[in-house]
This record gives C-alpha cells, structure tokens and sequence, in this order.
C-alpha cells in the first residue's frame, strides 16, 4: 500500500490537512525502507501493536527467517491490553496465525527497546544461536529508532527493518485516534534526536524538511509522547 494516502475530505478529522502532510514527512523517515531478505533470526519487539505479531507470522510463512523471538514484558501503556506480557501474547497470536511453536523463543522481560536488543541477544547465545542477519520487525513508525538503537548495541551484526505495510492513513483508522498517532510520530522522532546524544543509539540524520515538520506539529502541542530530553 502506497505511503500517504490522502484522507478523504468528507471523513470527520482531529487534525489539518498541513498537520497531515508534516504527519506523513516524518512517517516515512520514520521506515527504513529495507528489502525483505532471508534473515538468521528475527525479533518481533513488544508495543501495544499486535500488527508485529501478525507480519511476524506473514513473513515467518514466507520463508524468511527459520526462528523468531519476541521481546516485551509490561509497561504503562500495554498493561491492560497484554496482562500476561507483551511477549507472550504475541506468540500466542502467531501461534493462531500457524507459526510453529518450536521456531518461537520468549523474552519476557524488556521494558524499552535496549533491553528488547539486549535480553533477546542473550538468549539466543543462550540458545547457541549464530546471527549473522537480524531481522527486526516493529511497528512501522518504530523501524528507524529499533535500527539505530540495534546498530549501537549489536554492532557486529547487518539488520534489515520490516513493519505492517500499513500507509499513515491506514494506521490512524487501525489505532482509532489521529491525535495519538501523530503525537507517537513525534515521541519517537524525538527518541531518534535524542537517544543517539545520550548513548542509547547510532545518530541518524533528519532531513530538513522532516525536521521542519516535527517543530511545526510540537508547536501546535502534538507532545503527550514526549520524554524529558
């Protein structure tokens, strides 16, 4: 599905049609753009998006990587949707959807994107397992920051990104809430500015538009996703 796709006029809004098109410049930063590819291993990273569950099992089924982990306990905004942990009912998801409960480990206990990188690394050496190409799969304004945030704890290995092919459009009508949407756009923008400064990942550089953009939507108060910087 093509990225942007116009919002028909006649459909009740929360945002302008300029919030809109800002909203759309930093969603497409915000996807790598990767090539699906045969990968070693791949890891589903825990949210409140079960869409990673389902293009984990989409491409599990077509062949692209032999094992998969998911990653995630509990936060604030999972809780009450995933109580026995994010982790967990993401392989109960695929395990419907017909993955093969043998090529599915669980990490059960990160609480942010470090630690998704971090406790699945471990376990897989636990696990004796080699990796060589890592395939992350997130949600898909998240691939950029899961990249730069891999790529600064698991160097040595080549990761490729992969989401729900979803257009920004078609995402706000899955979540139901355009303000929240473009509010998460722009925490995670910030998180990619921010995180590389404080060590947490690579630095990825914002194209002047797409930075322009994330100024104009925090002006106008699309912040309730914001960190302390």
């Amino acid at each position: 599905m093509s990225q942007g796709v116009p919002v028909p006029q006649h459909e009740q809004r929360q945002i302008t049609d300029e919030q809109f098109h800002d909203a759309t410049l930093i969603w497409n930063y915000h996807q790598m753009g990767h090539e699906e590819r045969p990968c070693s291993v791949a890891i589903g990273l825990g949210s409140h998006d079960l869409g990673v569950a389902t293009t984990a099992a989409d491409l599990y089924r077509a062949g692209l990587f032999p094992l998969l982990v998911f990653s995630g306990g509990n936060s604030p905004t999972t809780r009450a949707r995933f109580p026995r942990g994010e982790a967990v009912h993401y392989r109960e998801h695929a395990l419907n959807l017909g993955v093969p409960d043998e090529t599915i480990l669980v990490e059960p206990e990160a609480a942010n994107t470090g630690q998704n990188i971090t406790f699945s690394r471990e376990l897989l050496a636990e696990a004796g397992i080699a990796v060589e190409l890592l395939l992350l799969i997130s949600k898909p304004y998240m691939e950029r920051r899961s990249y730069a945030t891999c790529r600064k704890l698991w160097p040595e290995v080549e990761v490729v990104c992969a989401s729900e092919p979803l257009g920004l459009y078609d995402y706000i009508k899955s979540i139901g809430d355009e303000k929240l949407v473009v509010d998460m756009l722009v925490g995670d923008l910030q998180r990619v500015i921010e995180y590389s400064k404080l060590g947490f990942a690579v630095e990825q550089e914002e194209p002047e538009d797409v930075y322009d953009a994330y100024e104009r939507l925090l002006g106008v108060g699309f912040d309730s996703r914001l960190i302390s910087a």
